[in-house]
């Protein structure tokens, strides 16, 4: 029994060490394994947060004629819309990046922002030519672009979410990246500083005695003066660094002047129903950009 008990020892001690063996080549294993899942991490994040570019489309409103009143509601919803599409697609176009082969961008991007587009710019065409000459060749202005290697956007897909982000960047997380297509507005991350401001004449100063019975028609049509104002402004920020030398007086003053030849006149006929119409109101329609 003496001599038994040191070989089932022997024979305990080898098995223990097997065992022990094994354990530490598994610990190997699972190490070795759980380094290479890291590296892959690693590479498919820098994929991922690599810039994808931007993309940029000819500006719709610089090329408007003058629109008019009866059609501006429709015509500034839709211009809105246009921003929202190339929002849409530059947010697409982070969400996507290294899917599909080489021409991804151009059938699932590029391809249907253009049809969306060419339907939103008829419309623009067709409401302007309910009451005004339609605009011809509007169409032209569809297609899109992909700037590529938008190493300099690499932080607009967080950076500038909104083309209302022109005014502080707030509510533009459509507007992914849209840097590109806002020609450099990245710089303009405070917004409204620097733009500018829109004012017009007063009108309610240079009306004469009021009658009673218009006074509710013409306080009405007052505030809508402001309000006018008020949505200028808001697009002269919101619009900030598109379109040419000039942008602002075709795509902002001359539209809003027309709104306001009209807001003042309805002013001048309800005052005038009962008492003397005032003449020469028209003169306080236009207005000015103020740097």
């Amino acid at each position: 029994m003496s001599r038994a008990l040191p070989k089932y020892n022997k024979r305990r001690v080898v098995v223990i060490g097997a065992a022990a063996a094994l354990a530490l080549t598994g610990a190997v294993v699972v190490n070795s394994a759980l380094a290479g899942e890291s590296k892959s991490s690693g590479t498919t994040n820098a994929k991922t947060l690599a810039s994808p570019g931007t993309i940029s489309c000819p500006d719709v409103a610089s090329q408007l004629p003058a629109i008019p009143a009866t059609a501006q509601a429709e015509v500034d919803r839709n211009l809105a819309l246009l921003q929202t599409q190339i929002a849409e697609a530059n947010k697409r176009l982070v969400d996507t990046v290294g899917q599909g082969g080489a021409n991804f961008v151009q059938n699932a991007i590029l391809g249907p922002l253009k049809d969306k587009r060419v339907s939103t710019i008829d419309r623009i065409a067709i409401s302007i030519g309910r009451k005004g000459t339609k605009p011809q060749g509007l169409d032209a202005l569809a297609g899109c672009a992909l700037n590529a290697g938008g190493a300099a956007n690499a932080g607009g897909a967080t950076g500038n979410a909104g083309n209302a982000g022109n005014a502080g960047n707030a509510g533009n997380n459509a507007n992914t990246g849209n840097a590109g297509n806002n020609a450099g507005n990245a710089g303009n991350a405070g917004g409204a500083n620097g733009v500018g401001t829109i004012t017009c004449p007063d009108v309610a100063s240079q009306l004469p005695a009021i009658p009673a019975t218009a006074q509710a028609e013409v306080d009405r049509n007052l505030t809508l003066l402001q309000t006018q104002i008020a949505e200028a402004n808001k697009r002269l920020v919101d619009t900030v660094g598109q379109g040419g030398a000039n942008f602002v007086q075709n795509a902002i003053l001359g539209p809003l002047k027309d709104k306001r030849v009209s807001t003042i006149d309805r002013i001048a006929i309800s005052i005038g129903r009962k008492g003397t119409k005032p003449q020469g109101l028209d003169a306080l329609a236009a207005c000015t950009l103020n740097k």
